[in-house]
């Protein structure tokens, strides 16, 4: 029986979110169903709590600049689920994923893959097929047990900034998660670090000197002041980090004349639903921070852009993130919160929220996730954050016609 594009979809994204088995071991044996050992394309492993998309796309703009044919694959998609697989920046066809797609569903697991699973082998079908000379995946949730972590040895181990998220399965501290994290270093693959507290460092040059990568390297200040001085594509103090990570991994991987794409990929690099200003008049800006660690560089990054203003959130969030905490954390610039229950069945309620932040003094009421940019006022500054799922119901709102 052959799916249309539809059926292939609804499958796959109605696949339980967590399976039984954990990911590494699902998809490595439906990699061995396929006949493949792993990604058969040279890739950079890209983990980490925060930046790991941004880092992607700042990898993803330096390849192409370099020549490179490059796949991508990262989640969550905000607008279109092809979103999650493209080729120099070119999504999957909807005819390929249906194609692909049916394949997948016509093999008989012993295991029932997740749809992250799913997804991921889509990718890997489809780098193979489209001739990839490098791929940049990110990975899920964690490291170790992820579904990624069955694609074999990386050129380089990508680990950005971390911090809480996803304690429940990774660990209660930064030195827990970030042990998680470090499960996709491999011996003989070289391995990045984004800037770390001093512990996390610790843990993750530990894991690095035990499984014995080929080097490591943990992005310094110098790397940083570079990186800004590039210019980055991507809006936002805290994206010169992520930059930075990026062009120290794109620099162990292209040689000689290649080594110049890294400023002009910089420069040029885009990704939507991160400190981006979708409207100038009234002032309406969306980024997808979703945790405490996001969240304080979204608030670091509004008051280097602009010094001393408040500013009016909106905030959507699903249930099982800190959401008092990051309320905390922007407490001191926000004016008034709005507060919307956004699209999901783990979605936070909108009157939950608001009443968590009004009991904290700050002025915040709650409202529907209808026509959103109605939440925007002239005059005031108005910052929609939370659920990269929110945001991405945000940008397909603004897509529709009036």
């Amino acid at each position: 029986m052959q799916y249309t594009y539809e059926e292939v979809l609804d499958k796959i994204m109605s696949a339980r979110r967590f399976g039984n088995l954990p990911g590494v071991e699902v998809t490595g044996r439906m990699l061995k169903a396929l006949g493949l050992s792993g990604l058969s394309v040279p890739f950079i492993h890209v983990a980490g709590t925060n930046g790991k998309g941004s880092v992607c796309a700042f990898l993803c703009s330096i390849m192409q600049k370099a020549g490179i044919r490059t796949g991508c694959f990262v989640s969550p998609h905000l607008i279109d689920f092809r979103e999650r697989i493209t080729v120099d920046n070119a999504m999957i066809s909807r005819e390929d994923v249906t194609r692909l797609g049916n394949r997948l569903l016509a093999l008989s697991p012993d295991v029932p893959p997740t749809m992250f699973d799913y997804c991921l082998l889509l990718a890997v079908l489809y780098f193979k097929e489209q001739g990839c000379g490098l791929a940049i995946v990110e990975t899920g949730i964690g490291g170790r047990l992820d579904s990624t972590n069955a694609l074999g040895r990386p050129l380089v181990s990508v680990i950005t900034r971390i911090g809480y998220d996803h304690m429940t399965v990774l660990g209660d501290t930064p030195e827990e998660i970030a042990s998680e994290k470090a499960g996709i270093l491999k011996e003989g693959a070289a391995a990045v670090f984004a800037p770390q507290e001093a512990s996390v460092k610790a843990v993750l040059m530990e894991a690095a000197e035990r499984v014995h990568v080929k080097s490591a390297y943990m992005v310094t200040e110098e790397d940083l002041s570079r990186a800004e001085a590039y210019r980055p594509g991507l809006f936002g103090a805290y994206q010169y980090e992520n930059a930075a990570v990026a062009a120290a991994a794109a620099r162990l991987v292209l040689s000689g004349e290649r080594q110049r794409a890294v400023s002009e990929g910089i420069r040029n690099a885009r990704w939507p639903g991160r400190m981006q200003i979708v409207s100038e008049h009234p002032f309406f800006l969306v980024d997808g921070a979703h945790n405490s660690t996001g969240v304080l560089a979204l608030r670091e990054s509004l008051e280097k852009e602009y010094p001393g203003e408040k500013f009016r959130f909106v905030m959507g969030v699903m249930a099982d993130k800190d959401y008092e905490g990051m309320a905390d954390i922007l407490a001191p610039a926000a004016k008034s919160f709005v507060a919307v229950t956004p699209p999901g069945e783990r979605a936070l309620g909108a009157k939950k929220l608001a009443e968590a932040i009004r009991a904290k003094g700050v002025s915040a009421v709650s409202a529907p996730c209808g026509d959103i940019l109605s939440l925007a006022a002239e005059g005031e500054r108005t910052v929609a954050l939370g659920s990269l799922y929110f945001i991405g119901f945000i940008l397909e709102e603004l897509q529709r016609p009036l």
